[in-house]
């Protein structure tokens, strides 16, 4: 694909024309669009005048664009994401119904979780999780599992880069974040409180698929205080088994060590 004369290629600006919506903006005018990706209007009329010929961008009655049907049904086929999502939805169901609680199906991407699904209870705390939202590694439970389920060597990077802190309980420490990943290890889920929203703890376990590989993390969000360990991760454990057998995988059914199970406060 032919360069730019910045030495930018034409798929890279298409992404990040493509990017540029967003829940705060689902629909944009065009030069609203091109301040945002910081191109000259007549470069992004001519790329999203070819984007609209594909579908992948459509106008609105205003004459706003919007991402269009087609670009969402390119992404779901053959996607490893789609499968995933299905194969976890009916459980996620069950489980939200049985707490109470926020539950939520999360990927890594680079150095973020990335949620594929999100299902909110009526009356439960602060969840700013979103489906294609996203989140940091080491702000979320669920970045935690998987960094502590991770090879040593991505451990290690985690454990070396500058990490801020996001709220005062994010962990950020590297000795602090060994011991706890450890931790996470031997216990096969994760409770942490107030790091990225003060109010609420994520508890998260891992997803494993084939070659014991986590494949993604399942997260209850409750009221910081109100986590009820005891009964949450035996639930969210259970659940976690359930996806891994609906994507092909049966894992060992452990007997549970006592220093595994959450204690009651």
């Amino acid at each position: 694909m032919a360069n730019s004369p910045s030495g930018e290629s034409v798929i890279h600006r298409v992404v990040r024309i493509l990017s540029a919506f967003g829940d705060e903006s689902p629909a944009l005018h065009l030069r609203e669009l091109a301040r945002l990706v910081g191109l000259p209007v007549s470069t992004v009329h001519r790329l999203v005048a070819e984007l609209e010929v594909e579908g992948l961008l459509v106008r609105d009655g205003s004459g706003r664009l919007r991402h269009g049907h087609r670009l969402w049904e390119i992404a779901s086929r053959g996607s490893q994401a789609s499968s995933l999502r299905e194969a976890a939805l009916p459980v996620m169901e069950d489980l939200l119904h049985g707490s109470g609680n926020h539950v939520s199906l999360g990927v890594l991407e680079g150095t973020d979780v990335l949620y594929l699904e999100r299902l909110a209870a009526d009356e439960a705390i602060i969840n700013i999780t979103r489906v294609a939202g996203r989140l940091p590694v080491h702000g979320c439970s669920a970045g935690l599992i998987f960094m502590a389920f991770a090879p040593e060597e991505e451990q290690e990077r985690f454990l070396h880069r500058r990490l801020p802190k996001l709220t005062p309980e994010t962990v950020t420490d590297p000795d602090e974040l060994r011991v706890l990943l450890a931790d996470i290890r031997r216990n096969g889920y994760v409770s942490m409180a107030g790091i990225i929203v003060e109010e609420s703890s994520g508890i998260s376990v891992p997803i494993f698929v084939e070659g014991r590989r986590t494949v993604a993390a399942l997260t209850l969000i409750a009221p910081r205080g109100q986590e009820q360990l005891a009964a949450t991760v035996p639930q969210l454990k259970f659940a976690a088994r359930a996806i891994s057998r609906r994507l092909g995988y049966e894992p060992a059914v452990r007997g549970l060590r006592r220093s595994s199970l959450p204690r009651t406060p």
